[in-house]
């Protein structure tokens, strides 16, 4: 077996409807619990909110968001949770399932946000990635990750970077 990558010929478009599907019920089942209109007053006021790093990640991600949507990606869900790790945002590029992993820094001072992405946390973004294709019945689709780099100045977004088909599944791991 091997991982099939998206610029291949061979089209899985009928297991697209299946994809989109499947990830609204995951997305519904993943939700991270958000505040409501009184808790957040709450925190405001008794001044518990967010760690900065926490706040400029979520930012990240939304920017990241934004920008793949722009470049005509068709989102599926965003911090999918499986008991083997988390994914930060899942979109669909035509006939290929994108996992993508959002890096986001104040600086680029001393090494690229990219690199932070090392052998284990590859591994546990592919074991994750398998966990969402399992529930999503292992589909025969194409897959590949990518690595979206958000960077910022004084907590607002200066830059967003799309490393597309970043990596391959880590080994011994595959799939199609």
């Amino acid at each position: 077996l091997r991982l099939s990558s998206c610029h291949d010929d061979c089209s899985c478009l009928r297991h697209a409807a299946v994809i989109e599907g499947a990830g609204a019920a995951i997305k519904e089942n993943h939700r991270r619990p958000r505040m409501n209109i009184a808790e957040r007053i709450k925190s405001w006021w008794n001044g518990t909110q967010k760690p900065l790093h926490l706040r400029h990640g979520e930012l990240g991600e939304r920017a990241a968001k934004k920008q793949l949507q722009r470049q005509g990606l068709k989102f599926l869900t965003a911090n999918f949770r499986s008991p083997r790790g988390e994914m930060d945002l899942i979109f669909r590029d035509q006939d290929c399932l994108v996992f993508i992993e959002v890096k986001t820094r104040s600086s680029e001072a001393w090494v690229r946000p990219a690199a932070a992405v090392n052998a284990q946390r590859r591994r546990r973004l592919t074991r994750t990635a398998l966990d969402y294709l399992r529930l999503l019945r292992n589909p025969p689709v194409k897959i590949r990750f990518d690595i979206v780099e958000v960077l910022l100045h004084d907590s607002q977004v200066r830059e967003v970077r799309h490393l597309p088909n970043t990596f391959a599944m880590e080994r011994p791991y595959r799939y199609g």
